[in-house]
C-alpha cells in the first residue's frame, strides 16, 4: 500500500509539463526509507487517464494516490486542491475529445471531497520562496477530471496539487523538494486517520 504519484504529459504549448518534472524529482528524492513510490505519466486525454486512474486504483490499491497537474496562470504558486467535480467538462483534450454530457461518472454524486484535510495542510506548510493557497475549484480540465476520478474509485483517498510552470527560479528540482514536503505532511494525516 504505498503512495502513487502522477504527473501530466505535455499539453498546448506547454511541451515541458512542469507537473511530470516534479513527480520524477520527487521520485529521485524519495520520501524516506520505508517508503517506496510509485509514479506514472498521464496523458491529457479524458479516456486514457481515466482508465489508467481506474489500473491504478484496482492493481495497485494504494494507501494514497497524489495526482499533480500544471496550473498554466499560476506564476510562482502551489495550488493544494480540496474535491474534485462531477460535472462541466467541455473544453477538448489534446486529441480533440471531451467527456460524455460534460460528465466524469454518469452516477457519480456531483462533487467528491479529498479524506486529507487540505486546509489543515495548508495551515501547517510554509515552503520558502513560493506561495500556497487552498482551493476548492480544480478547474474543469484534465485535472479536475482525473482528480474526480481517483476520488471516485479510492474512496477519497486522493489528493491534487497544482504546481506552476517551470522557471528560472521555480525549477523542477524546487517543486521535487516542495512535492516531498507537502507528500509527507499528507502521510502524517493518513497515519492519523488510521488511529
Amino acid at each position: 500500500h504505498l503512495p502513487f504519484f502522477s504527473g501530466f504529459g505535455p499539453f498546448r504549448q506547454h511541451l515541458v509539463n512542469s507537473s511530470w518534472e516534479a513527480v520524477k524529482e520527487l521520485s529521485k528524492r524519495g520520501l524516506g526509507e520505508n517508503i517506496s513510490l510509485h509514479i506514472v505519466q498521464l496523458p491529457v486525454v479524458y479516456q486514457k487517464a481515466k482508465e489508467q486512474v481506474f489500473k491504478i486504483w484496482t492493481t495497485l490499491q494504494p494507501l494514497l494516490t497524489v495526482h499533480v497537474g500544471l496550473a498554466s496562470s499560476a506564476k510562482a504558486l502551489i495550488i493544494l486542491e480540496q474535491c474534485g467535480k462531477n460535472k462541466g467538462y467541455q473544453e477538448m483534450d489534446v486529441c480533440g475529445f471531451r467527456p460524455e454530457g460534460g460528465c466524469c461518472m454518469l452516477d457519480g454524486p456531483e462533487k467528491i471531497e479529498s479524506t486529507i484535510n487540505m486546509k489543515t495542510l495548508w495551515k501547517n506548510l510554509s515552503l520558502e520562496g513560493i506561495d500556497i493557497i487552498f482551493s476548492r475549484d480544480a478547474g474543469r480540465y484534465i485535472c479536475d477530471y482525473i482528480y474526480y476520478t481517483s476520488l471516485y474509485y479510492g474512496n477519497g483517498r486522493a489528493a491534487f496539487i497544482h504546481v506552476p510552470p517551470l522557471s528560472t527560479w521555480v525549477t523542477a528540482d524546487f517543486l521535487g523538494k516542495a512535492l516531498q514536503t507537502i507528500t509527507l505532511e499528507m502521510l502524517k494525516q493518513c497515519g492519523e486517520q488510521k488511529k
